[in-house]
């Protein structure tokens, strides 16, 4: 048994990144201990991975076991509801590790099933697999925002650059290896949207793209926290926008900007904070009204630290390099003022170390909320 839900965890992660507002979810129909179905989501194949699953068993779905990742949807979507689809293949038994956190099914799609003679067993033991595989999806649904992660390249120090780097004339260096940098384009791909700073668009002149090569639900949505509009028409962001650009600025761009940047398909959104800043926490509530599921932050000192005081990020992944630039001017993770006190710290669980090369590691936590705190 544990062995099919395995299978359709398996057949889930291949949806990452192409199912976005939708959950990524696998399938796979057993009859007789023989796999006679399989199936997967993504938003531009349209059906769901139980119906996929069905169609592929045809005739032999009749008195077969489904394995799913998630609770079968109860309500109509862009589809008719995967448990009409369950109930008219005759199904026998339904096994999943969880139920599905979206308020239109929550319960109501194995309530339906057990009403209809359908068994269902939940195997909560698979629950924090599942819980991974979309993790996104879940965190939008239990709190109506992206999942926020600040992602950086760090040295051993906490240092994510040197003091003349962007300086005129020098040259680009990078903290990271080949093999890690390929590791964020992972990141990149299962993500909705990434955002950074001005200064980083002005020193590197960074593409933000997703470079993994596998199909997207939709465009990665690039941003730019550009208080003063200072984002060059000749940038590469500016020259490749496919409608996929986004500069938050403030009221005190200047209009000609606006209207330039405009012309090339760039959307300029003003939104600022009480300091005349552009503000991250609207961002992120656009976002959330566009239905973005995640974000992720790639981003300078300043920006880091304005996600982690202010509470946007909820997660962090940092890169470390075997290296330490030292020095008081090197640059660190988190700039700002920071905490005056180590008893204030921002606190962090759920741990995780990542193998990433040979002498290279990441670090993936949690932001440590208050209670009562999203």
């Amino acid at each position: 048994m544990s062995v099919h839900l395995e299978e359709a965890l398996d057949l889930a992660e291949r949806g990452w990144g192409a199912t976005s507002p939708n959950p990524a979810v696998g399938a796979v129909v057993v009859r007789d201990g023989e796999v006679v179905g399989r199936g997967f989501h993504t938003w531009s194949g349209l059906k769901h991975a139980e119906v996929l699953a069905l169609e592929d068993a045809r005739e032999r779905a009749r008195g077969a076991t489904l394995y799913v990742t998630l609770e079968p949807c109860a309500h109509h979507g862009r589809t008719p509801p995967c448990i009409d689809a369950i109930l008219a293949a005759g199904v026998r038994k339904v096994v999943a590790p969880m139920e599905d956190p979206n308020p239109q099914t929550n319960g109501r799609g194995f309530t339906r099933l057990r009403d209809a003679g359908v068994e269902v067993e939940l195997l909560p033991e698979f629950a924090p697999r599942a819980i991974e595989i979309n993790e996104a999806f879940l965190h939008f649904m239990r709190t109506g925002r992206p999942l926020v992660t600040l992602k950086a390249a760090v040295t051993l120090d906490g240092k994510i650059g040197a003091p003349e780097d962007g300086a005129p004339g020098y040259t680009p260096g990078w903290i990271t290896s080949e093999t890690a940098r390929a590791h964020v384009q992972t990141l990149r791909h299962r993500s909705d949207a990434i955002v950074t700073g001005i200064g980083t668009v002005l020193a590197d002149d960074c593409k933000l793209t997703d470079r993994s090569g596998l199909e997207r639900s939709r465009p990665l949505l690039r941003i730019v926290l550009d208080s003063q509009l200072r984002l060059p028409t000749e940038s590469w962001l500016a020259m490749s926008c496919e409608n996929d650009v986004m500069v938050v600025t403030t009221s005190a761009a200047s209009p000609d900007r606006k209207r330039r940047l405009e012309s090339m398909g760039v959307r300029v959104e003003v939104l600022e904070r009480s300091d005349g800043r552009a503000s991250l926490e609207a961002v992120v509530e656009l976002l959330a009204r566009e239905k973005y599921l995640s974000l992720m932050i790639e981003a300078g000192s300043r920006v880091n630290w304005s996600a982690l005081e202010s509470g946007v990020a909820d997660k962090i992944f940092f890169y470390y390099a075997p290296k330490i630039l030292g020095g008081t001017q090197s640059i660190p993770v988190a700039g700002g003022l920071g905490r005056r006190r180590r008893k204030d710290a921002i606190q962090f669980r759920d741990l995780k170390l990542h193998s990433i090369s040979k002498d290279e590691f990441a670090v993936e936590a949690w932001v440590e909320r208050e209670e009562g705190d999203a």
